[in-house]
């Protein structure tokens, strides 16, 4: 796995063929586990969310993985932008698509608005990643890929009782700077 990933990061294109079948599975987990987090008829599937982040993880030239710990850590962060990317362009076609809604679709627009806001959520953890970088690692690998503490401690190389005290440091962070920018909104 190690050597196909070097191999990825050198632009090999039957490495990236070998590779995906390999990792498709864990991926496809991660996915599943996101989209349960996703508000009722979200148009970005498991499927799409797998695809679009293998995409953004072997498309890099020169970008090579150091092992499967960090494949998964950069899984992570492609799953989770491939999702800020969905929620804008959805809110973009929102503020202008040139459609009335009905009643439905107010409704689902109602319930859209209180689930998360995954915007608002790159953006603060951008910011915690340039305070902490290992608290963004641990929710992007929780609350993106789905994996419980011990999994985490196993990915970053750490103790599940860092985890479990940095899980709850950038919840208690997040949970500030979200309230913060529903405040400035």
């Amino acid at each position: 796995m190690t050597q196909l990933l070097g191999r990825v990061g050198g632009g090999d294109a039957e490495a990236e063929r070998e590779l995906l079948p390999l990792v498709y599975g864990e991926l496809y987990r991660i996915a599943r586990s996101e989209m349960r987090d996703q508000p009722i008829g979200h148009t970005l599937g498991a499927t799409a969310l797998v695809n679009e982040a293998y995409l953004r993880l072997v498309g890099k030239d020169g970008d090579a993985f150091e092992n499967r710990r960090h494949f998964l850590r950069v899984a992570a962060k492609a799953m989770r932008s491939a999702l800020v990317d969905h929620a804008r362009k959805k809110r973009s076609q929102k503020r202008g698509g040139g459609w009335t809604p009905t009643p439905l679709d107010d409704l689902c627009s109602t319930y859209e608005e209180r689930s998360l806001d995954l915007i608002a959520l790159d953006e603060a953890l951008e910011k915690l990643a340039l305070k902490d970088e290992q608290l963004a690692r641990i929710v992007d690998l929780r609350f993106f890929c789905g994996l419980e503490n011990a999994r985490i401690a196993e990915v970053l190389g750490c103790s599940s009782r860092t985890v479990e005290r940095g899980w709850s440091t950038a919840r208690s962070w997040l949970s500030v700077a979200l309230d913060g920018l529903d405040t400035e909104s």
